[in-house]
């Protein structure tokens, strides 16, 4: 729906109110000129419009039996606590202020990055900071060899938990 609006609003901008009206989230009605000749021009320039789609929705999918994990880069992690069998997650978000010298003329900037470090110790919960992506919470994972299993039951108990920003599918 959100995109729909968009070439909505891009098509009444350009070419003035109530040209095009949406029907639905996919289709949209548009008046053109009932002369051939401008009929022609007008599709020209209509389909020269740029509009900017909406964000994606948060979504991830993972296989199961694989451990593919496929997500768009709108997914984030919010706080939370980890600990799965002998592995303990801790997400970290560090700020870092990169001021110049007064003379420089410069601008103070404020950055934030973020820290992940898994371990195999048993027993352990870690609590994570949000601001972490969950892609390079899943790279880390893999880098010490967690099981598909391992990270299935990590994604499902985030999500149960609201610590994930996003639409979980396993196929």
């Amino acid at each position: 729906f959100s995109t729909v609006s968009k070439v909505v609003e891009a098509i009444n901008t350009h070419f003035g109110p109530d040209i095009a009206t949406a029907l639905d989230g996919r289709v949209i009605r548009v008046r053109s000129p009932s002369s051939s000749d401008q009929r022609v021009a007008f599709l020209g320039i209509l389909e020269g419009l740029e509009v900017n789609p909406a964000r994606s929705a948060a979504k991830v999918i993972m296989n199961a039996r694989t451990g593919s994990v496929v997500m768009n880069q709108a997914v984030t992690l919010e706080n939370c606590a980890i600990s799965h069998g002998n592995m303990s997650v801790s997400i970290g978000v560090d700020t870092e202020v990169s001021q110049p010298n007064t003379l420089s003329g410069g601008r103070t900037v404020v950055t934030q990055k973020a820290s992940i470090d898994i371990k195999k110790e048993p027993g352990r919960v870690i609590n994570v900071k949000g601001g972490a992506s969950l892609a390079e919470v899943v790279k880390a994972m893999n880098a010490i060899g967690a099981t598909p299993q391992d990270l299935l039951a990590i994604l499902q108990a985030l999500k149960a938990a609201g610590s994930l920003r996003a639409e979980l599918e396993i196929i």
